[in-house]
């Protein structure tokens, strides 16, 4: 199987996720390769200020809590944000279906409580967190981020979280711990379309231990000041936004400090196609298709193709990590 082809204003200030529901109607999507979106767009009111939208469904959100949020020197300025329609409706999540819409209609089974994240591996004791908890662990970040997919489309998403590092401080990882690996919850009762993309196990994500611990890894649990709908990785996931959409690991049970780079689900697949880095780079495509523009989602059509940047626009603060790495080699 393969995968088929900002703004400073606090997320609790755009549009709250009740009035959004409020307004809900539905919306239709072709469940074919080349779905056609639907009529139902959204307005902006204001630059950088989401429109009231409107969507098919909305029981695949997680627990419906408001989070308190506070800004990050960390965001990303001067994007306009993608609507909560499409970040919410325009996903992969294979686990829940394989075309764009299907997670937002078959992910409402996903059990976000309760919630635990078992840490193991090469660390001085395992332990096990509740999500709760991790939840107060540090205060929740607004942070927007620039999101790329490998499959050359991108959006602008405000997310809530605070730095992946916080977190490993609480884990105490052994020195011999030179990496990370996140594994995704795997039940197939639940995840009923598991098998049509060839997962037949837990979804495996990792990073070398300075990415981990890199501030703009994102230890995530919400967007546009909601906790993360199901469909986006409910209840906790990571965010990585200098690398292709596939290294951020949803919906994560355990992570786990290695001292050897772990298997990871689509490099293992296909790693000719997916590598272990997967940094956003237009200078290396993909087997199949350019790597050199992108779409943004929910722009109009004649504005939605804009050139890619390398480490989708975060080199100044992440290239130091790959100095004297061969980065089509390293891909």
């Amino acid at each position: 199987m393969l995968i088929r082809r900002p703004s400073d204003i606090p997320a609790s200030e755009i549009t709250p996720l009740e009035s959004y529901k409020r307004f809900l109607s539905r919306r239709s999507f072709l469940r074919s390769a080349i779905a056609g979106t639907a009529a139902a767009g959204a307005a902006i009111a204001g630059a950088d200020r989401l429109a009231e939208v409107f969507s098919p469904r909305t029981h695949a959100l997680a627990d419906d809590t408001k989070l308190q949020t506070v800004k990050s020197p960390l965001t990303t300025t001067g994007e306009q944000l993608t609507s909560l329609q499409d970040v919410t409706h325009y996903n992969n999540y294979y686990e829940f279906g394989p075309q764009k819409n299907e997670p937002a209609e078959n992910a409402g089974g996903l059990p976000t409580r309760p919630w635990t994240v078992k840490v193991d591996g090469k660390v001085k004791q395992p332990k096990t967190f509740d999500i709760d908890t991790l939840l107060k662990l540090r205060p929740l970040e607004d942070r927007v981020y620039r999101h790329r997919c490998v499959e050359a489309w991108s959006m602008v998403i405000p997310w809530v979280g605070y730095s992946l590092s916080e977190f490993i401080k609480e884990c105490d990882p052994l020195p011999s711990a030179k990496y990370v690996q996140f594994l995704s919850y795997y039940n197939t009762k639940v995840e009923k379309w598991a098998s049509e993309a060839s997962f037949y196990s837990a979804y495996s994500e990792g990073l070398r231990m300075d990415e981990a611990m890199h501030p703009l890894t994102l230890l995530t649990f919400g967007l546009y000041g909601d906790v993360l709908p199901n469909q986006n990785g409910a209840p906790i996931r990571i965010v990585l936004p200098w690398k292709y959409g596939f290294k951020s690991a949803k919906s994560i049970v355990t992570i786990r400090f290695l001292d050897k780079q772990p298997s990871t689900t689509w490099s293992e697949m296909g790693p000719s196609e997916y590598g272990f880095y997967s940094n956003v780079n237009p200078n290396v495509d993909h087997p199949r298709w350019s790597q050199k523009t992108e779409r943004r989602i929910g722009l109009p059509f004649y504005a939605q193709r804009r050139t890619t940047l390398m480490f989708n626009g975060y080199g100044e603060q992440v290239a130091s990590l790959y100095n004297g790495m061969d980065l089509k080699k390293n891909f």
